[in-house]
């Protein structure tokens, strides 16, 4: 599908404030309600905008340790990759994993209530023998920056820069 700067704006309102309401999303864009409803749920067809969630302030409901964690596997045989990542999906305390190029293989971000607690995932997750070979751990001490809010604009000008 291909984007014109509508679109773009309609994607950038959406993902500052899911709870936008039509008008105020078509006033945000320069539409009138009805095409932007439609261009909204083009969006979502076609599979560009995935869903709509509520950014939860975690440190304020619950204490939490956040911990990122690389790992490297013993194997690099597809099914290796394959087992290691149905697992891993499975728990909910790893909240995002990125399978990466460079010196290892995969990288975490686990959210566990305490130290402790992170110690007894690994542990477990070295138990079911899902191929780690080694772990590093690296604590969080400080979010300096997580955005949400993807700059569209900027990767969009850039992807066309390249493509030119």
């Amino acid at each position: 599908m291909k984007l014109d700067a509508i679109d773009l704006r309609i994607l950038e309102a959406v993902q500052r404030d899911g709870r936008i309401t039509k008008v105020a999303l078509a006033e945000e864009v320069g539409l009138s309600p009805t095409p932007c409803w439609v261009r909204l749920r083009k969006l979502e067809k076609a599979g560009i905008v995935s869903g709509y969630h509520a950014r939860v302030a975690v440190r304020r409901v619950a204490p939490v340790a956040s911990v990122m964690m690389e790992v490297t596997l013993g194997n690099h045989r597809q099914v290796d990759f394959d087992r290691f990542e149905r697992a891993v999906t499975a728990v909910p305390e790893i909240v995002a994993c990125w399978s990466v190029g460079g010196g290892v293989d995969y990288i975490l971000k686990i959210m566990a209530s305490d130290i402790d607690a992170y110690q007894r995932l690994v542990d477990a997750l070295l138990d079911r023998d899902i191929g780690i070979a080694r772990y590093f751990t690296y604590i969080v001490t400080k979010t300096v920056k997580e955005e949400i809010v993807l700059p569209l604009s900027i990767l969009l000008s850039e992807t066309e820069t390249t493509n030119s």
